[in-house]
């Protein structure tokens, strides 16, 4: 090492010598591993014809964008057949792009090469649009691929884990129900979630039990329940398209009907109690105002029953009081008189 930093001495002592040559060493040898490091991505890349330039790949380096990951993601498209064109195909330039755009270059090319495996036609721009808009288009992918099944209820999302529904008889029917769902790649940009379905699903249960004359119907061809919420479309503007509607289990509830009417007939009989109350207190009151009316007629008659006395003393001044059968003679009518003039004085 002494003789290296000896020879580029250029005339200088040996300090000053030394001292130079390291500052000439040490940029050389940082050149050289970042040399080595874009040759050891180029290499691959060039030896599995991935299309992957030398510049482009320093370019990367300046522009913060992982090289490793954006050629792994190469070689995996080439050696998978696609197209990697530089026109129409995934280039480097489109993949560097939607790295930048914030997606995840890794998880659109496996899902672009698991489509293709299954014959789905899913190109890079829409990979890359259902990644960008939040949505794992690997699983996604893998979903349309291998149906996925769902409880309905969701069990562990919420503390019911069954739908009760009521037939017209008024019986309640605990129903759990099983949704195969295939991913619609078409509408994944934009449609429902698996919750909507869930929700639709246990709607149509609910109302397609609701509508049967008894539950009896219902647990002789529960087929016919899962047939008829199938047919109405319920995957209409969502991610998803519903393969099959499974009725798992049906199990008799409570008879709600009855138990309605119950509390029915307890109201109107409350009811019906409130306004006899209502017409007793009136028929009380009025009997207070009868009997009020009553003691002032009493009260009247007392009254006028007192006058009497003082009418006939009235009268027997007037001389207007006589027996009825004493006959009218003179002698009589002069007693009268002076009956009436003693009366007066």
């Amino acid at each position: 090492m002494n003789h290296v930093l000896a020879q580029l001495n250029f005339g200088l002592d040996g300090a000053t010598g030394i001292a130079v040559g390291i500052v000439l060493i040490i940029p050389l040898f940082v050149a050289f591993l970042v040399l080595m490091h874009f040759l050891l991505l180029w290499i691959p890349a060039y030896m599995a014809s991935a299309d992957v330039s030398f510049t482009s790949l320093i370019g990367m380096s300046l522009r913060r964008v992982p090289t490793g990951t954006i050629v792994t993601a190469k070689i995996m498209a080439r050696q998978a057949g696609l197209n990697i064109d530089q026109d129409s195909g995934i280039s480097t330039e489109r993949l560097e792009a939607h790295y930048l755009a914030g997606g995840d270059v890794n998880n659109v090319l496996q899902a672009i090469i698991v489509a293709n495996r299954a014959g789905i036609n899913l190109d890079f721009d829409r990979a890359a649009a259902i990644n960008l808009a939040g949505r794992d288009v690997l699983d996604a992918v893998r979903t349309s691929v291998s149906p996925r099944v769902i409880d309905c209820p969701e069990l562990g999302q919420s503390q019911k884990t069954v739908l009760s529904a009521v037939a017209l008889n008024g019986i309640e029917l605990l129903i759990r129900v099983r949704v195969t769902i295939r991913t619609n790649l078409e509408q994944l940009i934009g449609g429902a979630t698996e919750k909507t379905i869930i929700a639709r699903v246990g709607h149509g249960i609910i109302s397609a039990v609701g509508s049967s004359t008894s539950h009896l119907d219902v647990l002789a061809n529960p087929d016919s329940i899962s047939t008829v919420v199938h047919g109405r479309g319920l995957d209409v503007n969502t991610a998803f398209e519903i393969v099959s509607i499974n009725i798992v289990s049906i199990e008799v509830g409570e008879n709600i009907g009855a138990r309605l009417q119950i509390a029915q007939a307890e109201a109107d009989t409350r009811m019906a109690l409130a306004v006899a109350e209502s017409r007793r207190a009136v028929a009380i009151a009025l009997q207070q105002e009868m009997t009020a009316e009553l003691m002032l007629q009493r009260a009247h008659m007392v009254a006028a029953e007192a006058e009497i006395p003082a009418a006939l003393a009235i009268a027997l001044r007037a001389g207007q009081y006589f027996a009825k059968d004493t006959p009218d003679t003179l002698e009589n009518q002069a007693e009268r008189k002076a009956f009436s003039l003693r009366i007066a004085r």
